[in-house]
């Protein structure tokens, strides 16, 4: 069957394109654990985290989860990930969001805990993922020392993936990053009135 001439130049453009593509990705010969930042005003930074998470279990990694911020909340993806085991290890060590404790000292002392426990992690050579969610805010609000977090992070061990969470990523840790995602909104249904839900927002 003879193709059309648009066929034939589709064909013969996906053909160069496939070329260049293929060229690009032979080139990539670095393997190396990555910092990652979700930031920006969007919604998603968490979610996205969590995704990327399901897939290293499903590679058979063992991650861990530390929240900043977020208390011992019963949310679906912690429950979907106790199937998991000890594959997963998380640790919710933030007693609620800023506006809710309006106590420094009581933030402070709650985010120097969840540091010393993402360290640990990080330390374990079991441990291949480590997410720190919500820590941009913690940075954000000063509740810990920016320069010793981006130094630490900087240092980790070569085969470590991590990825840090939260608004107003800072520019140190942005330069530090080997790769940052900005959540951008463009709509959102709290706006018109629809509460969080469950399933969607937790």
């Amino acid at each position: 069957m003879s193709l059309s001439t648009d066929d034939a130049r589709h064909r013969e453009k996906m053909a160069k394109r496939k070329a260049a593509q293929d060229a690009e990705v032979a080139s990539k010969t670095i393997e190396k654990g990555l910092l990652i930042v979700h930031t920006g005003k969007g919604k998603g930074k968490s979610t996205a985290a969590f995704g990327l998470m399901l897939r290293a279990l499903g590679h058979g990694w063992t991650v861990g989860v530390v929240q900043f911020i977020k208390g011992a909340w019963s949310t679906g993806e912690r429950k979907a990930l106790e199937a998991f085991g000890d594959q997963v290890r998380w640790y919710s060590m933030g007693e609620g969001f800023t506006w809710e404790t309006q106590d420094k000292a009581r933030d402070i002392a709650a985010a120097t805990r969840a540091w010393e426990k993402a360290k640990d992690l990080m330390a374990d050579p079991a441990t291949r993922l480590v997410i720190l969610d919500e820590l941009n805010i913690a940075l954000r609000y000063d509740y810990l020392p920016l320069a010793e977090v981006v130094e630490t992070l900087s240092a980790r061990r070569p085969d470590l993936h991590v990825i840090v969470t939260g608004r107003n990523a800072k520019p140190e840790l942005i330069a530090a990053a080997d790769l940052v995602t900005e959540m951008t909104p463009v709509k959102h249904h709290f706006e018109a009135g629809v509460r969080a839900q469950e399933g969607i927002e937790f």
